[in-house]
C-alpha cells in the first residue's frame, strides 16, 4: 500500500481550496471547545465568592443564589468582576495569603465574561452544585449563652453611614472560660461592620454593670468621653480589664475560631461586650436593630490564650511624622516596633479611615530577611477585615515590624468627607470617621516549635 503525505495532498489542491479547508478545520476545532455553562463553570465561582453576602436576609442589595438571580445580573457581574470591585477582598494575594480569601483568578474573570457574552447558557443540571447553606442564628453551632442589646437601636433612614459605641452588659452565676464570641446582626441589611471587646469586672469594684448609656454616637465623642458616659470605669474611677478583638463582623464572614487549644478568653461573672465600633450602612427607611452575641463556653482554661499588640494610634509605637494630613496632598506615614521574643502571628488588622489610600506591613528579621504580612493597594474604609493567615507566621526575636499607610486628602478621593479638602488629623483617639487613625493590630502567640505547620483553616463549627 502506498501512503501519501498531507503536504503532498495540499500541493495538488488549488490554493483557494486549500485556504477554505484550513478555515473549515479551524472552525470545527473552535466548535469542539468545551462550552462554558452556569451549572459546571459559573455556579461554583458565584457560590464560593458571592453568595455568602448576596442571599436572603443579608445586607446585600440583591441575591445571587439561583440561576435566575445570576442571569438577571449577568452584565453587572461581568463588569464588577472585570474591574475587581467585587468580590470585596482588599488584601493583595500576590503579597500574602489568608483563610477564606474571596479573590477571583484571571481565568475566573475571563470565564464569567465569556459566559455572559455567550448569553448565559445553563448547561447540564446534573453538574449543578448545591448552593451553600447558611444557618439562621449562628454559623458556629448552638451557643451556650446569647447576649442581646438591652434596648433596640433606632437607625435613621437618612441614607448616611452611622457609627456608634455600644455596650451589652451581663451578669452570669460564675466566672467561666469561653472559646468564642460570635456577633449576630439583628438587621443584616444595615449592620456593616463591628469590632468587639470583652470587659471583665472584679465583683467588688463594680456595683452594677447596667448603669450609664448603652449607645454613644462616635461622631460626637472621643473614646474616653464615651467610656465615661457609658459608665465603663469601676466605681472608684479606675478601669476594668478589657480583652480586645474578641469578636468581629463583616457581611459574609464567619467568626474566627482557632484550632483546639489556641485562643479563648476568661469571662468574669460581671461584665459587658463593648462594641467599640458598630457601623450601620446607609438606609433609606427608619429601622430598628437588636443585634446579639453568641457565647460558646470552653470546658477548661485556654491552653494558649492569644495576645494582641497594636501599633500606631492608641498603640505601642509612634506614627512618623505625626498623623496630620494637609488639604490637597497625598501623604505617607509609618510606624514600627521591635519584638523581643519569637512570636507566632495568627491574625492582622490594618485600620485607617476615609482618607486611606494604601497600606503595607512586613517584618524585617535580624538577618535582614523580609516577612510579608499584608499589602492593600486600594484601601476602602467600607471593607475592613481581620485577616487570619492560613498557617501561623513565625517572626523571630529582634525583628522590626513595620507598617506604612498612605492617605489621599485631595478632591480626587471619592470618600473624602470634606469639599473642598481641609486638614485632617488624629485627635486623641477620636473615632469620628472625619478624623483619621493609623493602626496595625496583630494577634499572636509566644512561639512554640511546630507552630508554622498548624493549619488555621480548620472548620469554624462547634458540634
Amino acid at each position: 500500500m502506498r501512503f501519501i503525505s498531507m503536504n503532498t495532498i495540499f500541493k495538488r489542491i488549488p490554493a483557494k481550496v486549500t485556504a477554505a479547508l484550513i478555515v473549515i478545520t479551524l472552525f470545527l476545532s473552535c466548535n469542539h471547545e468545551k462550552e462554558i455553562t452556569f451549572c459546571e463553570n459559573i455556579a461554583p465561582i458565584i457560590f464560593k465568592n458571592c453568595t455568602s453576602c448576596h442571599r436572603p436576609g443579608s445586607d446585600a442589595p440583591f441575591d445571587l443564589v439561583s440561576y435566575q438571580d445570576i442571569k438577571r445580573r449577568a452584565k453587572l457581574i461581568k463588569e464588577v468582576t472585570a474591574n475587581r470591585f467585587m468580590p470585596p477582598f482588599p488584601a493583595d494575594p500576590s503579597y500574602s495569603h489568608f483563610t477564606d480569601e474571596k479573590v477571583l483568578t484571571e481565568a475566573d474573570i475571563k470565564m464569567i465574561a465569556s459566559w455572559v457574552e455567550n448569553h448565559c447558557p445553563f448547561g447540564d443540571s446534573a453538574k449543578l452544585p448545591k448552593p451553600p447553606a447558611f444557618p439562621i442564628g449562628s454559623q458556629l453551632g448552638t451557643p451556650d449563652l446569647v447576649l442581646k442589646m438591652i434596648e433596640p437601636h433606632r437607625i435613621k433612614g437618612d441614607n448616611k453611614d452611622q457609627f456608634f459605641l455600644m455596650k451589652i452588659p451581663y451578669n452570669i452565676p460564675n466566672d467561666t472560660f469561653i472559646r468564642a464570641i460570635e456577633f449576630v446582626p439583628g438587621t443584616a441589611k444595615t449592620v456593616h461592620h463591628v469590632n468587639g471587646q470583652l470587659i471583665s469586672y472584679e465583683d467588688a469594684k463594680k456595683r452594677s454593670v447596667f448603669t450609664g448609656k448603652y449607645t454613644i454616637n462616635t461622631d460626637s465623642f472621643t473614646h474616653k468621653q464615651g467610656f465615661e458616659l457609658m459608665d465603663i470605669p469601676n466605681d472608684d474611677g479606675t478601669y476594668p480589664l478589657l480583652t480586645p478583638s474578641v469578636t468581629n463582623y463583616l457581611p459574609g464572614t464567619i467568626a474566627t475560631v482557632y484550632p483546639e487549644g489556641i485562643g479563648g478568653y476568661s469571662m468574669a461573672k460581671k461584665g459587658a461586650i463593648l462594641l467599640s465600633e458598630i457601623h450601620y450602612g446607609p438606609s433609606p427607611i427608619n429601622r430598628e436593630d437588636i443585634s446579639s452575641c453568641n457565647i460558646f463556653f470552653a470546658a477548661k482554661k485556654p491552653l494558649r490564650p492569644t495576645l494582641e499588640m497594636q501599633l500606631g494610634t492608641l498603640g505601642i509605637s509612634k506614627i512618623i511624622p505625626p498623623l496630620v494630613i494637609p488639604p490637597n496632598v497625598i501623604k505617607t506615614f509609618h510606624t514600627s516596633t521591635f519584638i523581643t521574643r519569637d512570636i507566632s502571628v495568627l491574625t492582622v488588622n490594618p485600620h485607617m479611615h476615609l482618607l486611606g489610600k494604601k497600606f503595607i506591613a512586613f517584618a524585617l528579621t535580624p538577618s535582614r530577611d523580609t516577612i510579608p504580612l499584608i499589602r492593600i493597594n486600594n484601601w476602602d474604609f467600607r471593607w475592613q477585615y481581620f485577616y487570619t493567615f492560613r498557617k501561623m507566621i513565625k517572626i523571630p526575636a529582634g525583628s522590626l515590624i513595620y507598617a506604612e499607610g498612605t492617605y489621599d486628602n485631595t478632591a480626587n478621593n471619592p470618600l473624602n468627607p470634606f469639599h473642598p479638602p481641609q486638614t485632617v488629623a488624629e485627635k486623641e483617639g477620636s473615632m469620628r470617621v472625619t478624623d483619621e487613625m493609623f493602626q496595625f493590630i496583630i494577634t499572636y502567640l509566644p512561639y512554640q516549635i511546630g507552630d508554622e505547620t498548624i493549619s488555621l483553616e480548620s472548620p469554624n463549627i462547634f458540634h
